[in-house]
């Protein structure tokens, strides 16, 4: 049986898994994107804006951390597709786009991340050492 590294990284089958569940959240979000014919221009445009948030490391990798986690959580996309569902009309795409660029980011291994560092994410670290 696999179990966690001692700093709380996943690491194994369990990395793998996590990997291969971020490629459906991508899968997903493109496949419903696509069948509820929004422009593909939008997609294309906002599709980069969560990686935007990198820009809380120049205040220091704690409140780095903290920008990256807010903007590559599925907690943000599922927001909005809760309050399209309440009645706020056209924010599905944009909650699509998200849910999709969250799943890219997590299927290449860029994970949430810790306040030790950008190179520190709960999917295991990332880049050189």
């Amino acid at each position: 049986m696999e179990s966690a590294t001692a700093n709380g990284m996943a690491q194994g089958g369990i990395r793998v898994l996590l990997r291969l569940e971020g490629l459906a959240i991508l899968s997903v979000a493109i496949w419903l994107y696509s069948a509820g014919a929004y422009g593909w221009g939008q997609f294309a445009l906002l599709f980069f804006v969560p990686d935007l948030s990198f820009a809380g490391y120049l205040l220091g990798p704690r409140a780095g951390a903290l920008a990256y986690n807010c903007a590559h959580s599925t907690l943000g996309p599922a927001t909005l597709v809760a309050l399209t569902i309440s009645g706020w009309h056209g924010l599905m795409p944009i909650a699509l786009i998200w849910f999709a660029h969250v799943g890219f980011d997590r299927s290449l291994g860029y994970g949430l991340k810790y306040a030790s560092g950008f190179h520190d994410t709960h999917l295991g670290r990332i880049g050189r050492r």
